[in-house]
């Protein structure tokens, strides 16, 4: 993991990957992680397949003419990839606390407000914004064309800031200024123990 350029290889990854989606634009087509088992480009591949079918999903879901079963349908599949998200994003965490849980921390060493994964899950979806938005800047018929080159530079601007955020934490991680630990998300609307209407059906 050279994390002089992380952000850099992560962003040629997402939009690589968001790319050959798009050449079938389907939900359903057939593809394969092109990157070993266990490693971190196959979970980042991962993280962003998952973004990228998450992406379709919320707009097909809001679709005004959709039938209520299929709107069900594909809710239940949104909340199956949200804990899938949630299970990748810890699962890069657990890389990146491995990777730097050795090194000595300073006695100012501080917590970031996120973890590197989570950071890293941010740059994924917006991977996808700048792709769908520089896809309505140059669509010839969209009244929104204008608007839409504005909100394209703003998203630029924010990967450029976010991908400097992460390589600038991986480096104070590297030199112990900064600390990480690592938590689980405890999403309880998942699990039939902790959720209510889960449980309460079991009783």
């Amino acid at each position: 993991m050279d994390i002089s350029s992380f952000s850099n290889h992560c962003n040629a990854l997402f939009d690589k990957a968001i790319e050959d989606y798009h050449k079938l634009d389907t939900i359903e087509a057939p593809y394969t992680n092109p990157y070993p088992d266990h490693s971190l480009d196959n979970l980042l591949f991962k993280k962003n397949r998952i973004d990228t079918v998450q992406w379709h999903l919320e707009d097909k879901i809001r679709d005004p003419a959709i039938e209520p079963a299929e709107a069900l349908r594909i809710k239940r599949r949104i909340d199956a990839l949200n804990q899938e998200r949630t299970n990748v994003v810890e699962h890069l965490d657990m890389m990146f606390y491995r990777k730097f849980s050795g090194i000595p921390r300073l006695p100012e060493a501080s917590l970031n407000t996120e973890t590197p994964a989570w950071a890293v899950d941010r740059l994924s979806v917006l991977s996808l914004k700048i792709y769908h938005m520089q896809m309505e800047a140059e669509r010839k018929d969209a009244p929104q064309a204008p608007s839409c080159k504005k909100k394209l530079e703003i998203l630029l601007s924010q990967r450029k800031d976010l991908s400097g955020a992460i390589d600038q934490l991986l480096a104070d991680l590297k030199a112990g200024k900064k600390t990480m630990k690592l938590y689980k998300q405890m999403k309880m609307y998942n699990d039939p123990l902790l959720n209510p209407v889960l449980y309460e059906k079991g009783s």
